[in-house]
């Protein structure tokens, strides 16, 4: 929907340059290849950061649902790891081998 809009706002951009401005064809041109440039990195930026989002929920979700995560080669489960929640970073508890070994979410699968 996002490119629809954004194209569908380019052309009257363009259509604006074109009918009320006394610029040169050329420069017509560059302004609306940099907008375009700009908003759809904007929407590519927007998309890639969903992704990550949507990763690492699925992660957290997994890992409170007492599933085991693979992160960077280390089993990460609720029974040896606690998950800070605000930095969203696995800490190993006191018991544990793992004690005081910090696994960011953003490294899991």
């Amino acid at each position: 929907m996002a490119y629809i809009i954004s194209f569908v706002l380019l052309v009257f951009v363009f259509l604006a340059l074109n009918y009320f401005t006394e610029l040169a064809r050329m420069h017509k041109i560059t302004i609306t290849t940099v907008l375009f440039v700009i908003i759809y990195s904007a929407i590519a930026y927007n998309t890639y950061k969903t992704q990550q989002s949507d990763k690492l929920r699925k992660v957290v979700t997994k890992y409170q649902q007492g599933k085991t995560v693979n992160c960077k080669g280390v089993d990460v489960n609720s029974s040896v790891y606690s998950l800070s929640i605000g930095t969203y970073t696995f800490i190993g508890k006191e018991t544990t081998p793992h004690y005081a070994e910090m696994i960011s979410a953003f490294d899991c699968k």
